[in-house]
């Protein structure tokens, strides 16, 4: 499987096998709402234990893929702060000139 770098690109689609190459004992419960619920990577990146819960997810797999979830924001921030900086740095040397 090869996902976006970018976790804010993933489609529904990347969501769905994302999730079901990491959690593949949740198939029954998570995969089928990710596919419902047409569930892209912003809609991951905002799921809390609250919508988990509501989806069918419990106990120590709720703990592992909120986990997840926070990984996978933290990621994204990264990439948020390196695009600034890197469009910093290049703005600063156009006005440099």
């Amino acid at each position: 499987m090869s996902l976006p770098k970018r976790v804010s690109l993933w489609t529904m689609v990347d969501v769905f096998d994302g999730v079901k190459e990491k959690h593949p004992y949740q198939k029954s419960v998570l995969q089928l709402a990710i596919v419902k619920h047409e569930i892209s990577s912003r809609a991951l990146l905002m799921m809390g234990e609250h919508q988990l819960e509501r989806m069918g997810v419990e106990g120590e797999h709720l703990q592992e893929i909120l986990l997840d979830i926070l990984r996978l924001r933290f990621q994204e921030e990264l990439e948020n702060l390196n695009n600034i900086f890197s469009a910093e740095g290049f703005y600063s040397l156009l006005l440099k000139r």
